[in-house]
């Protein structure tokens, strides 16, 4: 029971129940409706042994407070795995504060990371609180954690042993309590070897580490992964959901997918768009790749040459999730430059 009237009744004393009983129910269905939104987003989809022993890696690991390790090549979905700990963990209704360690310049990633007190540096118009204290009683994801400099690198470590730290410009100590969950497609214990990464941070990090398959290794799952996706930009673009034939599918698992999961979700949001039937056919998928490949149709060098460096830089993005500073260091030019090729070849990025 929500409530209970006493005897005699008044009118006004029913109608306010009864409107706090159903503003009640009505917030009751959103949080419903908010939790399975968020169940269907955060999916890990596929059925093969090493997708089984993941999802028991994901509970076990979920339920701790322990520090975890994402093992993954690029759009292998360790971000996935991070929101899925989150939601396995009891932090559960606290904040998931995400941090690409990767797309912020140096000379801010510490402003990012701890916050700045107002004047603290040229631009520092307000006080500003950082990912560590917004994911304060939650989760705080450090996607890309090898590319951090060592200066931050100690930083880190320090806050980590201590769960306190002080806003950039400021002088007074913040406790929090945050778990740390962090990715890198990098060997780091090689790059503690080689003196790009701390070594006494590699182990404080490294307390529970989770390995994400690629793609090439579990391509049994690839129908069940198209069908998920399918279903999710027929929705996302209100239209009747696809099917494919076998020979289509045929096509997708013959492909070694070097981009893995993100490689194939944007194959099937392009394939959702560009075919006009409701069946993909494998004639469709070439069709697909074939536009983004064939270079002899071209009557000179320079064409042939500007069609490639646009589609290999969209492929480039697309690994990077559409990473600038990532996509730049990857292809060993400065951001300025690859920001000036994205606007000469009318490059959209979502």
């Amino acid at each position: 029971a929500y409530d209970f009237l006493e005897k005699p009744l008044s009118l006004e004393r029913v109608l306010l129940v009864a409107q706090r009983a159903l503003e009640k129910r009505t917030i009751e269905i959103e949080n419903k409706t908010l939790r399975q939104d968020r169940i269907k987003k955060w999916r890990l989809v596929g059925n093969s042994p090493k997708m089984i022993q993941l999802r028991g890696q994901i509970e076990m690991a979920g339920k701790s407070n322990g520090r975890v390790l994402i093992l993954g090549e690029s759009g292998s979905g360790k971000e996935l795995i991070a929101h899925l700990l989150h939601e396995h963990s009891s932090r559960v209704e606290k904040p998931f504060v995400e941090m690409n360690c990767a797309a912020i310049p140096q000379e801010l990633i510490e402003s990012e990371m701890f916050g700045h007190e107002k004047g603290s540096f040229t631009g520092a118009f307000e006080r500003k609180k950082g990912k560590f204290e917004l994911a304060d009683e939650g989760t705080l994801f450090l996607d890309e954690v090898g590319d951090m400099s060592l200066t931050t690198q100690s930083k880190v470590l320090r806050v980590m042993e201590t769960q306190e730290f002080q806003r950039v410009g400021g002088n007074k100590n913040i406790k929090v309590d945050v778990r740390i969950i962090a990715a890198t497609n990098k060997d780091l214990i090689e790059e503690a070897k080689k003196g790009n990464f701390r070594e006494d941070l590699l182990y404080r990090l490294n307390v529970i580490p989770i390995s994400v398959p690629p793609l090439r290794e579990r391509k049994e799952d690839i129908p069940a992964i198209v069908e998920h996706f399918l279903s999710y930009f027929a929705e996302e673009y209100g239209q009747k959901p696809k099917t494919i034939t076998e020979d289509g599918l045929k096509a997708l698992e013959s492909y070694e997918w070097p981009g893995n999961i993100r490689e194939l979700r944007n194959m099937i949001e392009r394939l959702v768009i560009m075919t006009p039937s409701n069946m993909i056919t494998a004639k469709n998928i070439m069709m697909i790749s074939v536009a983004r490949s064939d270079y002899f149709v071209f009557n000179t060098l320079k064409e042939a040459k500007d069609s490639f460096e646009k589609d290999f830089i969209i492929k480039k993005l697309e690994e990077n999730n559409w990473n600038i500073s990532k996509t730049a260091e990857i292809l060993d030019i400065e951001r300025s430059n690859l920001h000036r090729k994205i606007k000469a070849y009318d490059i959209k990025t979502p």
